[in-house]
């Protein structure tokens, strides 16, 4: 055992992967809980590095409380309107003086909002088809210079518990990358599919079921068989791109709530159900591992504009994740891994309250040929903790 409290056990039950029933979710970029997470993030980010270029160090800040009320529109093949425009309101606190210095926190925040939903939704006019509004509280003062003295390493500002595992299953793997992958590849070629993707898995037994929901953008559509093509298209691409990460038989079903003859379709003029009808908030979709799993422990967590420095909420639920990856690449003979990460507020988040990491080994290896291996593993990860805090600023760790 390391001077780390780090418990490494057998755990109970079967590996998900032999579950006779799992079930997976994702909400794609443009769902309206994804967009307030987008936002949060962004938000989150450039406070954190204006904040750096300015004085050295972030300051206090949260911005996980962000809103979105849906607005509502009259699509049309050809190209319908925005009748009432979404309202979104980045909520939180900031720090806005700082050895005599104001820093314009709301500013900054209104920028990065805008710019986040102007990359991210072309179909969406800024100007017109969405509000932009900010209320940010002063940071409270004993909690700016959240780094600590001397480049140590930050206390911990909350007694609170992050959750990761690894490595994915199969379905899981097929939920993430449905979206991710129709939000990437499949939609720079065809314009026709929006941003509010959202993926559901259904595994029972060796039979996969794959329900998209993709709304499709009117102004590429010139009518019913040109929406019937678009949505025959996302059914073959995602049928093909399943064979790439399992050899169970997998039946592709995509927007399963229109009604031809009635004429109610996804058709929408932005590509995101926000603006007839869907409300979001940050926290209510994906986990810090971009899905939604309730066949594993979840932490309830809304990561998405949490402080990236000492905020529990975000760095463990993180830094679980990444733990866990790490550890089954690193460690040769583990077939699930569960890791529970548990702060006590006030004490330095490289040494967490308790690492916990539950087990399930390949055939032939058992927990105590391993141990000392995993324990090792976690704690060269929990050393290198205030990494994900930069990773993070740059960008480079997703949140949602």
């Amino acid at each position: 055992m390391t001077e780390r409290n780090i418990h490494v056990q057998q755990a109970s039950g079967r590996a998900v992967e032999d579950e006779n029933v799992e079930i997976v979710e994702r909400k794609g970029i443009g769902h309206p809980d994804s967009i307030c997470d987008g936002v949060a993030e962004t938000v989150s980010r450039a406070l954190a590095q204006t904040y750096l270029d300015r004085f050295g160090t972030v300051l206090h800040f949260n911005t996980d409380e962000t809103q979105l009320v849906a607005g509502s529109s009259a699509p049309a093949f050809g190209g319908g309107e925005v009748l009432e425009p979404i309202y979104l309101l980045v909520v939180g606190r900031a720090t806005k003086t700082y050895n005599g210095e104001r820093v314009p926190a709301e500013t900054i925040a209104l920028e990065a909002a805008r710019d986040y939903l102007d990359e991210t939704f072309p179909e969406l006019d800024v100007g017109t088809d969405v509000i932009v509004d900010v209320r940010l509280g002063e940071g409270s003062g004993d909690l700016q210079e959240v780094f600590g003295e001397d480049g140590a390493v930050p206390m911990a500002n909350d007694t609170s518990y992050g959750v990761g595992h690894a490595p994915l299953t199969e379905t899981e793997q097929i939920v993430y990358n449905t979206e991710r992958r129709l939000n990437g590849e499949y939609s720079d070629e065809n314009p026709e599919v929006g941003q509010d993707i959202k993926v559901m898995g259904k595994r029972e037994g060796d039979h996969i079921d794959v329900t998209v929901a993709a709304a499709i953008v009117d102004s590429y559509v010139d009518g019913m068989a040109a929406y019937k093509e678009a949505v025959e298209g996302v059914r073959t691409f995602v049928s093909d791109i399943v064979t790439e990460y399992t050899d169970r038989d997998v039946t592709v079903h995509v927007n399963t709530a229109d009604d031809y003859e009635d004429g109610s379709i996804y058709l929408t003029t932005t590509g995101t159900s926000a603006e007839q009808g869907d409300d979001g908030s940050v926290g209510r979709g994906n986990r810090a591992n971009g899905l939604i799993t309730p066949n594993r422990p979840m932490s309830m967590e809304a990561t998405s504009g949490k402080n990236p420095v000492n905020h529990i909420g975000k760095i463990y639920n993180l830094l679980s994740t990444e733990l866990a990856e790490s550890v089954v690449d690193e460690v040769e003979g583990i077939r699930q891994l569960q890791v529970r990460l548990l702060s006590q507020i006030g004490q330095p988040i490289d040494r967490p309250h308790i690492a916990d990491a539950n087990l399930i080994t390949e055939e032939g290896v058992t927990v105590a040929d391993i141990e000392d291996e995993v324990q090792a593993a976690i704690d060269d990860e929990l050393a290198g903790v205030t990494d994900v805090t930069e990773r993070v600023i740059e960008g480079e760790l997703s949140t949602f």
